[in-house]
Protein backbone atom coordinates (compact mmCIF):
# COMPACT_ATOMS: atom_id res chain seq x y z
CA UNK A 1 0.00 0.00 0.00
CA UNK A 2 2.90 2.36 0.78
CA UNK A 3 4.32 1.92 -2.71
CA UNK A 4 1.00 2.77 -4.36
CA UNK A 5 0.52 5.79 -2.13
CA UNK A 6 4.06 6.95 -2.86
CA UNK A 7 3.46 6.57 -6.61
CA UNK A 8 0.28 8.67 -6.51
CA UNK A 9 1.90 11.32 -4.29
CA UNK A 10 4.98 11.57 -6.49
CA UNK A 11 2.87 11.91 -9.63
CA UNK A 12 0.88 14.70 -7.98
CA UNK A 13 4.01 16.58 -6.86
CA UNK A 14 5.38 16.39 -10.38
CA UNK A 15 2.22 17.31 -12.27
CA UNK A 16 -0.43 18.42 -9.73
CA UNK A 17 -3.12 17.13 -12.06
CA UNK A 18 -6.79 16.40 -11.55
CA UNK A 19 -6.18 12.71 -12.22
CA UNK A 20 -3.94 12.38 -9.16
CA UNK A 21 -6.50 14.22 -7.01
CA UNK A 22 -9.21 11.84 -8.19
CA UNK A 23 -6.97 8.87 -7.34
CA UNK A 24 -6.35 10.38 -3.90
CA UNK A 25 -10.13 10.59 -3.33
CA UNK A 26 -10.59 6.95 -4.32
CA UNK A 27 -7.69 5.99 -2.07
CA UNK A 28 -9.37 7.80 0.82
CA UNK A 29 -12.53 5.70 0.30
CA UNK A 30 -10.42 2.55 0.29
CA UNK A 31 -8.76 3.60 3.56
CA UNK A 32 -12.20 4.09 5.07
CA UNK A 33 -13.41 0.65 3.96
CA UNK A 34 -10.26 -0.93 5.37
CA UNK A 35 -10.75 0.94 8.66
CA UNK A 36 -7.28 2.52 8.43
CA UNK A 37 -6.91 5.18 11.10
CA UNK A 38 -5.93 8.83 10.40
CA UNK A 39 -2.63 8.49 12.28
CA UNK A 40 -1.67 5.54 10.06
CA UNK A 41 -2.32 7.67 6.98
CA UNK A 42 -0.16 10.48 8.39
CA UNK A 43 2.70 8.04 9.04
CA UNK A 44 2.32 6.62 5.51
CA UNK A 45 2.45 10.13 4.06
CA UNK A 46 5.63 10.93 5.98
CA UNK A 47 7.34 7.72 4.85
CA UNK A 48 6.36 8.39 1.24
CA UNK A 49 7.78 11.92 1.47
CA UNK A 50 11.01 10.71 3.06
CA UNK A 51 11.51 8.30 0.16
CA UNK A 52 10.72 11.00 -2.40
CA UNK A 53 12.15 14.25 -1.05
CA UNK A 54 14.84 15.52 1.29
CA UNK A 55 12.67 16.72 4.18
CA UNK A 56 14.06 19.22 6.72
CA UNK A 57 14.12 17.94 10.27
CA UNK A 58 11.59 20.51 11.62
CA UNK A 59 9.08 19.36 8.99
CA UNK A 60 9.63 15.73 9.99
CA UNK A 61 9.09 16.62 13.63
CA UNK A 62 5.89 18.46 12.67
CA UNK A 63 4.58 15.21 11.20
CA UNK A 64 5.22 13.45 14.51
CA UNK A 65 3.21 16.17 16.19
CA UNK A 66 0.42 15.70 13.61
CA UNK A 67 0.43 11.97 14.27
CA UNK A 68 -0.25 12.56 17.96
CA UNK A 69 -3.09 14.89 17.04
CA UNK A 70 -4.55 12.30 14.68
CA UNK A 71 -4.43 9.53 17.30
CA UNK A 72 -7.04 11.28 19.44
CA UNK A 73 -8.91 12.52 16.40
CA UNK A 74 -9.02 9.01 14.96
CA UNK A 75 -10.37 7.59 18.20
CA UNK A 76 -13.14 10.19 18.32
CA UNK A 77 -13.87 9.72 14.62
CA UNK A 78 -14.26 5.95 15.00
CA UNK A 79 -16.51 6.48 18.01
CA UNK A 80 -18.61 8.93 16.01
CA UNK A 81 -18.79 6.50 13.10
CA UNK A 82 -19.91 3.71 15.43
CA UNK A 83 -22.60 5.91 16.98
CA UNK A 84 -23.82 6.93 13.56
CA UNK A 85 -24.17 3.29 12.53
CA UNK A 86 -26.09 2.54 15.71
CA UNK A 87 -28.32 5.55 15.07
CA UNK A 88 -29.08 4.33 11.55
CA UNK A 89 -29.89 0.87 12.89
CA UNK A 90 -32.18 2.41 15.52
CA UNK A 91 -33.91 4.47 12.81
CA UNK A 92 -34.60 1.28 10.85
CA UNK A 93 -36.02 -0.37 13.96
CA UNK A 94 -38.21 2.64 14.72
CA UNK A 95 -39.48 2.68 11.14
CA UNK A 96 -40.40 -1.00 11.48
CA UNK A 97 -42.20 -0.24 14.75
CA UNK A 98 -44.08 2.66 13.08
CA UNK A 99 -45.21 0.31 10.30
CA UNK A 100 -46.31 -2.29 12.84
CA UNK A 101 -48.24 0.32 14.80
CA UNK A 102 -49.92 1.59 11.65
CA UNK A 103 -51.10 -1.93 10.90
CA UNK A 104 -52.38 -2.38 14.46
CA UNK A 105 -54.32 0.88 14.25
CA UNK A 106 -55.85 0.30 10.83
CA UNK A 107 -59.34 1.68 10.31
CA UNK A 108 -61.56 -1.23 11.37
CA UNK A 109 -64.80 0.60 12.19
CA UNK A 110 -67.94 -1.57 12.04
CA UNK A 111 -70.72 -0.54 9.68
CA UNK A 112 -74.43 -0.47 10.53
CA UNK A 113 -77.24 1.43 8.77
CA UNK A 114 -78.47 3.19 11.91
CA UNK A 115 -75.06 3.95 13.47
CA UNK A 116 -72.53 6.55 12.32
CA UNK A 117 -68.96 6.24 13.59
CA UNK A 118 -66.18 8.80 13.25
CA UNK A 119 -62.54 8.28 14.14
CA UNK A 120 -59.44 10.50 14.27
CA UNK A 121 -56.11 9.34 15.66
CA UNK A 122 -53.02 11.50 15.14
CA UNK A 123 -49.67 10.90 16.90
CA UNK A 124 -47.83 13.87 18.37
CA UNK A 125 -44.56 12.34 17.15
CA UNK A 126 -43.67 9.47 14.84
CA UNK A 127 -45.12 6.85 17.16
CA UNK A 128 -48.30 7.09 19.17
CA UNK A 129 -49.02 6.15 22.76
CA UNK A 130 -52.75 6.01 21.99
CA UNK A 131 -54.64 2.85 21.10
CA UNK A 132 -58.07 2.04 19.75
CA UNK A 133 -59.79 -1.12 18.60
CA UNK A 134 -63.13 -2.22 17.17
CA UNK A 135 -64.40 -5.80 17.05
CA UNK A 136 -67.68 -6.65 15.34
CA UNK A 137 -69.74 -9.54 16.74
CA UNK A 138 -72.30 -11.81 15.10
CA UNK A 139 -75.07 -10.85 17.56
CA UNK A 140 -75.53 -7.36 16.05
CA UNK A 141 -73.17 -5.70 18.48
CA UNK A 142 -69.60 -4.48 18.47
CA UNK A 143 -66.92 -3.94 21.07
CA UNK A 144 -64.51 -1.07 21.19
CA UNK A 145 -61.62 0.23 23.25
CA UNK A 146 -59.74 3.51 23.45
CA UNK A 147 -56.60 3.73 25.54
CA UNK A 148 -53.56 5.80 26.40
CA UNK A 149 -50.29 3.96 27.04
CA UNK A 150 -47.68 5.75 29.13
CA UNK A 151 -44.60 6.62 27.15
CA UNK A 152 -43.94 6.56 23.44
CA UNK A 153 -41.76 4.76 20.97
CA UNK A 154 -41.02 1.06 20.73
CA UNK A 155 -42.08 0.13 24.32
CA UNK A 156 -45.53 1.64 23.72
CA UNK A 157 -45.82 -0.12 20.36
CA UNK A 158 -44.94 -3.47 21.94
CA UNK A 159 -47.45 -2.90 24.74
CA UNK A 160 -50.07 -1.92 22.17
CA UNK A 161 -49.45 -5.13 20.23
CA UNK A 162 -49.81 -7.22 23.37
CA UNK A 163 -53.09 -5.54 24.33
CA UNK A 164 -54.58 -5.88 20.85
CA UNK A 165 -53.96 -9.60 20.56
CA UNK A 166 -55.13 -10.19 24.13
CA UNK A 167 -58.36 -8.33 23.36
CA UNK A 168 -58.90 -10.07 20.03
CA UNK A 169 -58.54 -13.50 21.59
CA UNK A 170 -60.88 -12.76 24.52
CA UNK A 171 -63.56 -11.07 22.45
CA UNK A 172 -64.09 -14.30 20.53
CA UNK A 173 -66.04 -15.41 23.60
CA UNK A 174 -68.09 -12.14 23.75
CA UNK A 175 -66.71 -11.15 27.13
CA UNK A 176 -68.26 -8.18 28.99
CA UNK A 177 -66.28 -4.89 29.27
CA UNK A 178 -65.71 -5.23 33.03
CA UNK A 179 -64.35 -8.77 32.64
CA UNK A 180 -62.22 -7.68 29.69
CA UNK A 181 -60.54 -4.96 31.77
CA UNK A 182 -60.00 -7.41 34.62
CA UNK A 183 -58.31 -9.79 32.19
CA UNK A 184 -56.24 -7.07 30.50
CA UNK A 185 -55.13 -5.74 33.88
CA UNK A 186 -53.61 -9.12 34.64
CA UNK A 187 -51.89 -9.24 31.24
CA UNK A 188 -50.44 -5.74 31.61
CA UNK A 189 -49.48 -6.20 35.27
CA UNK A 190 -47.52 -9.37 34.49
CA UNK A 191 -45.87 -8.36 31.25
CA UNK A 192 -44.86 -4.69 31.19
CA UNK A 193 -42.40 -2.68 33.24
CA UNK A 194 -43.72 -1.41 36.57
CA UNK A 195 -43.11 2.18 35.44
CA UNK A 196 -45.68 1.79 32.67
CA UNK A 197 -49.46 1.62 32.87
CA UNK A 198 -52.44 1.85 30.53
CA UNK A 199 -55.65 3.86 30.86
CA UNK A 200 -58.64 2.59 28.90
CA UNK A 201 -62.35 2.76 28.23
CA UNK A 202 -63.66 -0.60 27.10
CA UNK A 203 -67.23 -0.84 25.78
CA UNK A 204 -69.81 -2.90 23.96
CA UNK A 205 -72.55 -1.36 21.81
CA UNK A 206 -75.80 -3.30 21.30
CA UNK A 207 -77.10 -2.05 17.95
CA UNK A 208 -80.56 -3.58 18.45
CA UNK A 209 -81.22 -1.77 21.73
CA UNK A 210 -78.73 1.08 21.14
CA UNK A 211 -77.28 0.44 24.57
CA UNK A 212 -73.64 1.14 25.34
CA UNK A 213 -72.13 -0.88 28.19
CA UNK A 214 -68.69 0.21 29.29
CA UNK A 215 -66.06 0.03 32.01
CA UNK A 216 -63.26 2.45 32.81
CA UNK A 217 -59.63 1.89 33.82
CA UNK A 218 -58.14 5.22 34.91
CA UNK A 219 -59.41 6.92 31.74
CA UNK A 220 -61.77 9.81 31.04
CA UNK A 221 -65.12 8.04 30.46
CA UNK A 222 -66.18 10.48 27.74
CA UNK A 223 -69.11 12.75 26.88
CA UNK A 224 -72.74 11.99 25.97
CA UNK A 225 -74.74 14.41 23.81
CA UNK A 226 -78.51 14.27 24.21
CA UNK A 227 -79.98 15.56 20.96
CA UNK A 228 -83.53 16.15 22.24
CA UNK A 229 -82.37 18.38 25.10
CA UNK A 230 -79.27 19.63 23.19
CA UNK A 231 -77.35 18.86 26.35
CA UNK A 232 -73.83 17.54 27.00
CA UNK A 233 -73.35 15.12 29.91
CA UNK A 234 -70.20 13.59 31.36
CA UNK A 235 -70.23 9.81 31.33
CA UNK A 236 -69.65 8.30 34.77
CA UNK A 237 -67.36 5.46 35.76
CA UNK A 238 -64.03 4.87 37.36
CA UNK A 239 -61.44 2.19 37.94
CA UNK A 240 -57.69 1.95 38.46
CA UNK A 241 -55.39 2.06 35.40
CA UNK A 242 -54.27 -1.26 33.93
CA UNK A 243 -51.03 -2.57 35.40
CA UNK A 244 -51.25 -0.64 38.67
CA UNK A 245 -53.09 -2.99 41.01
CA UNK A 246 -53.38 -6.75 40.85
CA UNK A 247 -56.92 -8.20 40.81
CA UNK A 248 -58.51 -4.76 40.48
CA UNK A 249 -62.24 -4.69 39.74
CA UNK A 250 -63.92 -2.55 37.09
CA UNK A 251 -67.61 -1.70 37.64
CA UNK A 252 -69.75 -1.69 34.53
CA UNK A 253 -71.93 1.23 33.44
CA UNK A 254 -74.47 1.59 30.65
CA UNK A 255 -76.25 4.30 28.72
CA UNK A 256 -79.02 4.16 26.10
CA UNK A 257 -78.79 6.31 22.98
CA UNK A 258 -81.89 7.92 21.50
CA UNK A 259 -82.08 9.10 17.86
CA UNK A 260 -79.51 11.86 17.29
CA UNK A 261 -77.59 11.13 20.51
CA UNK A 262 -73.80 10.95 20.30
CA UNK A 263 -70.95 9.45 22.30
CA UNK A 264 -67.53 11.09 22.39
CA UNK A 265 -64.65 8.91 23.61
CA UNK A 266 -61.19 10.45 23.65
CA UNK A 267 -57.67 10.41 25.03
CA UNK A 268 -56.06 13.15 27.11
CA UNK A 269 -54.40 14.68 24.08
CA UNK A 270 -57.73 15.99 22.78
CA UNK A 271 -57.83 18.75 25.41
CA UNK A 272 -54.23 18.63 26.68
CA UNK A 273 -53.16 21.83 24.93
CA UNK A 274 -52.81 25.56 25.47
CA UNK A 275 -55.24 27.93 23.82
CA UNK A 276 -53.75 31.40 23.97
CA UNK A 277 -52.35 31.96 27.45
CA UNK A 278 -54.36 29.27 29.25
CA UNK A 279 -54.91 25.57 29.11
CA UNK A 280 -58.02 24.27 27.41
CA UNK A 281 -60.89 23.28 29.69
CA UNK A 282 -63.67 20.75 29.22
CA UNK A 283 -66.25 23.47 28.61
CA UNK A 284 -64.06 24.77 25.79
CA UNK A 285 -64.12 21.34 24.16
CA UNK A 286 -67.90 21.15 24.52
CA UNK A 287 -68.22 24.54 22.83
CA UNK A 288 -66.12 23.33 19.89
CA UNK A 289 -68.19 20.14 19.61
CA UNK A 290 -71.46 22.07 19.81
CA UNK A 291 -70.53 24.10 16.74
CA UNK A 292 -70.10 20.86 14.77
CA UNK A 293 -73.40 19.22 15.76
CA UNK A 294 -75.34 18.35 12.62
CA UNK A 295 -72.34 17.07 10.67
CA UNK A 296 -71.77 13.35 10.02
CA UNK A 297 -69.64 11.70 12.69
CA UNK A 298 -66.45 11.54 10.60
CA UNK A 299 -66.79 15.13 9.38
CA UNK A 300 -67.38 16.24 12.97
CA UNK A 301 -64.28 14.40 14.20
CA UNK A 302 -62.11 15.76 11.38
CA UNK A 303 -63.33 19.35 11.78
CA UNK A 304 -62.87 19.21 15.53
CA UNK A 305 -59.27 18.01 15.19
CA UNK A 306 -58.41 20.78 12.71
CA UNK A 307 -60.03 23.54 14.75
CA UNK A 308 -58.41 22.41 18.00
CA UNK A 309 -55.05 22.26 16.26
CA UNK A 310 -55.54 25.75 14.89
CA UNK A 311 -56.62 27.06 18.31
CA UNK A 312 -53.41 25.70 19.87
CA UNK A 313 -51.19 27.40 17.24
CA UNK A 314 -50.77 24.09 15.39
CA UNK A 315 -48.95 22.50 18.32
CA UNK A 316 -49.84 18.94 19.26
CA UNK A 317 -48.24 18.25 22.66
CA UNK A 318 -49.86 14.82 23.02
CA UNK A 319 -51.43 12.17 20.80
CA UNK A 320 -54.97 13.05 19.69
CA UNK A 321 -57.52 10.22 19.43
CA UNK A 322 -61.30 10.57 19.38
CA UNK A 323 -64.13 8.16 18.57
CA UNK A 324 -67.58 9.58 17.78
CA UNK A 325 -70.63 7.29 17.79
CA UNK A 326 -73.98 8.68 16.69
CA UNK A 327 -77.35 7.00 16.58
CA UNK A 328 -79.10 8.12 13.43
Amino acid sequence: MLAQYKEILQAYLEGRGETQLYLAQQLSKWFLRQNISPEEIVDMHLLALEQTLDIPEPVQESFHFLTEVMIEYGYLYREHHSLRNKQQQLEHEIEAAVTMQYQLLSDCRPSYPDIDIGLVSVPAKRMSGDYYNFIQHEDHSFSLAIADITGKGIPAALCMSMIKYAMDSMYLSSIDPSKMLFYLNGVVERNIDSSMFVTMVCGRYDVNRHRFQYAVAGHDPGILYRAKEQQFLDLTGQGVALGVKRNASYPENEVDLLPGDMLFLMTDGVIDRKVGQRYMQREDLVAYIQREIGNPAQVLADNLYRKLLEASSFELPDDHTMIVIQRK
